[in-house]
């Protein structure tokens, strides 16, 4: 991690100490409130619940400290997605996607946007940059893309882009701020669900958008205000508590992955196995320019869907899951989730667990599928 990371790190569990007062309390007080004291002309103060909450307004700033930019919360990383094309599309706009990347966000192009007059193309992560960005109106990226873990360079793409007139749309669900931050490469707006390891508890959605644009800030906002895409003060505190252990959980989680693909190199059953940290893999030299970390995700393939299967149920230390970055390693075969990708396909992410004792779970697993 960079010094100027582990700083970030050092303060994000401070940040509400400059505005307190004598007997406060030091963890976030969770406001569940849908409306407000409000004689008079109450501008600038809390009104409504679909307009602000004290709440948001607490993970909204370690949002934004880590992202050094505005953040606006969702109730769902979906919705920020959502908010995002949303907020700045319009009838004849043009958006390039990824064809790797989160398949929900090209069924929302799918099936709503596309009927609004605002049609999509696709194009692979690792040649994204292949065949310019002319006549697009907004071009969005998933970097790593999931489930593949293929990567794209932000700072040509968001060169590229503007140079045709466009904004770029980043999702680094994947990553998180500690991570990689894409607006410092260029990207004009980043999406996240925060539902995954800033949350890290697998037990709330939530998700943001960030953008020093102060104009797509506003829109995003006025998005969320009007269409009611507001998250629960409780997921916001649930959140906000998640945060002010991410730096903690994701430097165990990235350095138990590094060791934890290093060894599945060697394993007889594993084929196809992509992570960023290993110096063989397509994207490490990108991986380490870009990248504070490579992250706590793996994928790779076993013979089959039942070997696939096997190995991740008769996995002591693993959970059958879908969605990623808990404290709990998990597994899923992701062609049952509409990935393009073979039968045996399985993206990994590790927990928090010893990663001693998690490898010879691992380990005897795949063993037994091998036997």
């Amino acid at each position: 991690m960079s010094e100027t990371a582990k700083s970030r790190a050092a303060a994000l569990p401070h940040l509400r100490r400059s505005g307190f007062a004598m007997g406060d309390s030091i963890p976030l007080p969770l406001t569940m409130a849908a409306i407000f004291h409000a004689p008079g002309d109450a501008t600038g103060f809390n009104q409504y619940g679909r307009f602000s909450n004290p709440t948001w307004d607490a993970v909204e700033h370690m949002l934004s400290h880590l992202e050094d930019a505005p953040c606006v919360g969702f109730p769902s990383g979906m919705a920020a997605i959502s908010a995002a094309f949303f907020a700045v599309l319009k009838a004849g706009d043009h958006v390039l996607l990824p064809s790797d990347g989160y398949h929900t966000t090209r069924a929302l192009a799918d099936r709503f946007l596309q009927p609004l007059g605002v049609s999509y193309d696709v194009r692979p992560t690792s040649t994204f940059l292949d065949g310019g960005f002319a006549g697009y109106r907004l071009a969005f990226v998933e970097t790593p893309a999931n489930p593949g873990l293929d990567i794209c360079d932000i700072a040509a793409v968001a060169e590229a882009v503007h140079k045709a007139g466009a904004l770029l749309v980043v999702d680094n669900t994947t990553m998180t701020p500690f991570g990689q931050r894409p607006l410092d490469h260029g990207a004009d707006i980043v999406v996240a669900a925060d539902t995954k390891a800033p949350n890290g508890h697998s037990d709330v959605l939530f998700g943001h958008v960030a953008s020093r644009n102060a104009d797509i800030i506003a829109a995003v906002t006025g998005w969320r205000e009007v269409s009611g895409s507001i998250p629960g003060p409780f997921e916001a505190w649930l959140v906000h508590r998640g945060l002010e252990t991410l730096d903690v959980r994701f430097d165990r989680m990235c350095s138990s992955a590094e060791v934890i693909a290093r060894r599945l190199q060697g394993h007889r059953a594993i084929n196809g196995l992509r992570y960023p940290g290993l110096e063989g893999d397509p994207s490490h030299n990108l991986a380490r320019a870009q990248m504070e970390r490579f992250g706590f995700l793996i994928s790779f393939e076993l013979a089959s869907e039942q070997k696939a299967e096997d190995f991740i149920n008769n996995c002591d230390l693993m959970q059958a899951a879908t969605s990623f970055g808990g404290v709990h390693t998990s597994a899923e075969r992701r062609l049952k989730r509409g990935d393009a990708v073979p039968a045996g396909f399985v993206r990994l992410s590790v927990g928090c667990e010893p990663v001693e004792e998690l490898w010879k779970a691992i380990e005897a697993s795949l063993d037994r599928i091998s036997d």
